[in-house]
């Protein structure tokens, strides 16, 4: 009972309160809503007000946006207005600075920006009046000052080109042609600048302005002055190169000649410029090399003549002769066009817009081209009046330019990239002309070897001119051994020969092909040889003259190397002149066969008749006619064989020595055989020699002083 009375009251508390929150909610809605209708009502009367105002300003911001836009207008139309009225006073306004011209002022002031800015406003007004007043007079006026202003800028270019473009001094060009040759390192040779840079950059801002307003004929004109320039350089350098040579391009070179020094010392010496080191480096090292190759030759001449032989001043002073001398200045004109073409090149850079480059470059190098082509051509063309006359030692000048002449052909197709063909082509004619002239003069050669018409063979049967002459002329291949392997691998035979050695891939193709045509000289050589010696009536002077040239031509391609060469497709060549060394030597026995015939033992006296010492007449007879035909005949020949030459001592001695072998033990036998007899009364008269005297007379052969 008592819990059901507290769980009335629990209940009845709970209810109470939750009515007292129901009533307390009440309140506070009816107060938000309260709350709510106030607000609204503030912002009803708010957005009433707002509705009034927007009425009032919107007139007012319109009108204020038509006053700015009209303002705007205004202002516009004031500054195109002041730019069109600007127009019409340019001339009056520019008319002074174009009439002054660009160039540098009395003052000395620059004038040439403030001459393009005018220009500039000239070209604005002259397209302002063309389009929109195309009937003013101010059209004349503009169109007359900027035509004016237009010739004055080219004149302006002419002038600068003119006044800064001079010819490169020969001996800058020398001093940067031998820097290659430099090895000490000491002054650096001075680069090639034909403007200073502030001269380069007006050329620029004027070919810039000029280009711009399709005013390109100043392209033609820089060609022209620029040809002109790079022509005289190398002109100039031509005549420093003939007053060094003595006056002219061939013929002898008397630059050291101490009167001919003197006599241009002044013309072409400044007096405190030394010469340059690399020149001087350059022509000690080639004056070495030829004083080398001088001392290797037997004649006196500056160079190799088959057939009858020349006194070496006619040889040196005909003018169809190429020296040295003029290869070198050929060589050195060539890589000074090379050098000039290249800074011709980087000078053009911004100047001469890129598109028409290769055609003022063209107009720029043709001329000096063609005359290094034109001299290589007279070159090739005196080269070969040569090889008709079989002069082949003048021809060794075509393999140095070629040589050269290759190795930089990779700069100058670089250099003429992109230009006509023709243009593009002229070095490649110097060359093939060239590469033919060798060609020719190499086939020549062996021709020429084989239809030698000499028949005047020298009486001491020493090694033949033509001997010495050819090996000479080979030793010198050697130092264009690539540039003649160019040469020789177009022709069939050569390539077949390479391919049957196995070599046509190899390192030593070049090497292996100089060596077969080696082999081909020395073979007609040898053949020529023999055919000549047939005409010697004495065995003994043909054995020692075929003797004397084999060992030469050993020697000497064992000496230069060139023996390598040839093995390299003919292993056993040096065998083969062994053998044939020794044949001649065989042969050169039978010349002992007319004394051996008195000191042989076929027609002996019986041994019995020796032994018993009792000599009939006909036995000390025999006796007597063996020691005196023997006494004669060796007497006869040691006087022929004394005048007899073997320039080679080796050779000579081991020949000696192998006469002693042959013929002392024979004599010896004989001797002793024979010298004790009493066959006759006076025995000083027959018994003449002993064999150590023998010996001594074989010591004396092939020496004419003897």
């Amino acid at each position: 009972m008592n819990d059901s009375s507290e769980r009335k009251f629990e209940i009845e508390t709970k209810l109470e309160k939750e009515l007292g929150n129901l009533n307390l909610l009440k309140e506070r809605v009816n107060k938000s809503s309260s709350l709510t209708k106030g607000i609204t009502n503030i912002l009803s009367s708010f957005e009433h007000r707002l509705a009034r105002l927007e009425e009032t300003i919107l007139p007012v911001y319109n009108e204020t946006g038509n006053l700015q836009r009209q303002q705007e207008n205004v202002e516009r139309t004031l500054i195109a207005l002041e730019h069109v009225i600007s127009f019409y006073s340019v001339s009056q306004e520019v008319e002074p600075i174009i009439r002054l011209g660009p160039g540098p002022s009395q003052n000395g002031l620059p004038t040439l920006e403030p001459f393009l800015k005018a220009m500039d406003r000239l070209q604005s007004a002259l397209e302002y009046f063309e389009k929109n007043n195309p009937q003013s007079v101010e059209l004349e006026n503009v169109t007359t000052l900027f035509t004016s202003g237009g010739d004055a800028l080219n004149r302006e270019f002419k002038d600068i080109l003119f006044r800064h473009s001079k010819p490169v001094p020969p001996i800058t060009l020398l001093d940067i042609v031998a820097a290659d040759e430099d090895t000490s390192g000491e002054d650096a040779p001075p680069s090639l600048s034909h403007f200073p840079e502030t001269v380069v950059q007006e050329l620029v801002h004027i070919a810039d302005w000029l280009i711009a307003h399709n005013h390109d004929d100043y392209m033609n004109s820089y060609a022209k002055v620029r040809a002109t320039v790079m022509m005289k350089s190398l002109t100039q350098l031509r005549e420093q190169q003939k007053a060094h040579s003595g006056g002219s391009t061939h013929g002898l070179n008397t630059a050291s000649s101490p009167m001919m020094r003197q006599k241009f010392q002044n013309r072409h010496e400044t007096p405190n410029r030394r010469a340059s080191k690399r020149i001087q480096h350059v022509l000690e090292k080639k004056a070495n090399k030829m004083l080398l190759k001088a001392s290797q030759t037997l004649e006196q001449s500056t160079g190799l003549t088959f057939g009858p032989r020349r006194a070496s001043s006619h040889f040196e002073q005909r003018e169809d002769v190429v020296d040295d001398v003029e290869m070198e200045n050929y060589l050195v004109c060539v890589m000074a066009l090379q050098r000039l073409m290249q800074s011709e090149r980087m000078l053009m850079a911004g100047i001469i817009p890129l598109s028409h480059q290769p055609r003022i470059f063209e107009a720029i190098v043709s001329e000096p081209m063609d005359s290094i082509v034109q001299e290589g051509e007279n070159i090739a063309v005196r080269a070969k009046r040569c090889i008709n006359r079989q002069e082949y030692g003048a021809v060794l000048v075509i393999f140095p330019i070629l040589k050269h002449l290759l190795t930089i052909r990779p700069e100058f197709e670089k250099i003429v990239e992109g230009c006509d063909y023709n243009v593009r082509s002229k070095f490649a004619s110097i060359l093939n002309t060239l590469h033919s002239t060798g060609a020719k003069a190499l086939e020549d050669l062996i021709e020429s070897i084989r239809a030698d018409p000499s028949t005047q063979l020298p009486k001491d049967g020493t090694v033949h001119e033509l001997t010495s002459n050819v090996l000479v002329f080979l030793e010198q291949l050697l130092d264009y051994t690539d540039t003649i392997a160019g040469v020789l691998e177009k022709e069939p035979a050569y390539a077949a020969a390479l391919h049957h050695a196995g070599l046509a891939n190899r390192p030593e193709r070049a090497r292996a092909l100089l060596g077969i045509y080696v082999k081909k000289v020395v073979s007609q050589l040898n053949t020529t040889l023999l055919s000549k010696s047939d005409l010697y009536g004495d065995v003994a002077v043909r054995s020692v003259f075929r003797l004397n040239n084999n060992h030469y031509v050993l020697k000497a391609l064992q000496r230069s190397g060139l023996a390598e060469l040839v093995q390299l497709t003919e292993v056993d060549c040096q065998q083969v002149y062994h053998d044939m060394i020794q044949q001649h030597k065989k042969d050169y026995t039978q010349s002992w066969s007319r004394v051996l015939n008195y000191i042989s033992t076929v027609d002996d006296i019986p041994h019995t008749v020796l032994q018993s010492g009792k000599l009939r007449d006909r036995d000390r007879n025999t006796i007597k006619e063996k020691f005196a035909g023997f006494n004669k005949e060796m007497e006869e020949m040691a006087k022929v064989q004394r005048g007899y030459s073997i320039p080679d001592v080796e050779l000579r001695e081991s020949l000696k020595r192998d006469n002693k072998e042959y013929i002392l033990p024979k004599y010896n036998s004989f001797y002793e055989k024979y010298a004790n007899l009493q066959f006759t009364k006076n025995p000083e008269k027959y018994v003449k020699y002993t064999g150590v005297q023998v010996s001594a007379m074989i010591d004396r052969f092939f020496d004419v002083a003897a």
